[in-house]
């Protein structure tokens, strides 16, 4: 479902071309839409994309990215994207297999439907798509009602700034770096514009959210994202094509940490 409905752009002061700063009447909303009082601790999570793994060795792909901090678990539908991966049996089998948070990217048709029962299952983050969830202040509520963190995802040719009011109901942006469906995808560099204006929407907002982002991501290109103010990076080949997927995993999060963006000293 698209946002034409209750959550469409309506004379939002980032509306039109953003110049890099929000003007009052946007930092006044986001600390009154916040509920939280301090800034996100700032982090560098790394979270391997089983989907560049052997799916006949799940188990042991999820103990080879020993020292991850979640594993990311991409569920398709072959309608919402065009590809077909995983779902809910799988996730609960992982689940069993490891002690390593799962972050489930749910990029199915009517997420409404389907994404409480992955939160119920045990999973540690639930992030579905802004471009098919009917209702994401419901949706985030019923997540995290159900034990796990909410997730909110963007394709790249969605505007951040027409959901900057659904942000504070939520602990996960993720803003995908490539079109969503398929690995191995080219990292899309124009992408970094979005993560900055998100990570300034965070600190402003005094948000709890954790910027993240998926495709794309290796040894170069998380400088990038890091030094746009992302704070978990998804990563499959970058991890699960090395010899060694563990030190594959603490090579990516040095990477990151190297590069950081500082905050800015409104934080």
């Amino acid at each position: 479902m698209s946002n034409s409905g209750r959550f469409a752009r309506s004379n939002h002061p980032l509306d039109g071309e953003w110049d890099g700063e929000l003007d009052a009447g946007t930092l006044a909303g986001l600390a009154r839409l916040s509920a939280v009082t301090s800034p996100t601790t700032r982090h560098a999570l790394i979270a391997p994309s089983i989907l560049s793994a052997d799916f006949a060795r799940l188990a042991d792909e999820a103990a080879a990215v020993i020292g991850a901090d979640w594993l990311h678990v991409d569920v398709m539908d072959n309608h919402f994207v065009p590809n077909l991966t995983l779902g809910l049996p799988v996730v609960k089998s992982l689940l069993a297999a490891t002690d390593i948070p799962l972050d489930c990217h749910l990029m199915i048709d009517d997420p409404d439907r389907w994404a409480v029962a992955y939160a119920e299952a045990g999973a540690y983050n639930v992030t579905v798509h802004v471009e098919a969830v009917a209702d994401p202040v419901t949706m985030a509520v019923e997540l995290r009602a159900a034990g796990a963190k909410a997730g909110l995802s963007l394709k790249p040719g969605t505007d951040l700034e027409d959901w900057i009011e659904v942000l504070p109901h939520y602990d996960t942006l993720l803003i995908m770096t490539v079109e969503p469906g398929f690995g191995g995808q080219s990292f899309m560099p124009e992408m970094m514009s979005k993560v900055t204006m998100a990570r300034r929407m965070v600190e402003t907002g005094h948000l709890t959210v954790v910027v993240q982002v998926d495709g794309g991501i290796d040894l170069e290109t998380i400088e990038r994202a890091a030094e746009a103010g992302a704070d978990c990076f998804v990563a499959g080949s970058a991890v699960y094509g090395m010899s060694d997927p563990a030190a594959a995993v603490q090579a990516l999060r040095q990477k990151a940490l190297a590069h950081r963006r500082p905050p800015t000293p409104s934080e």
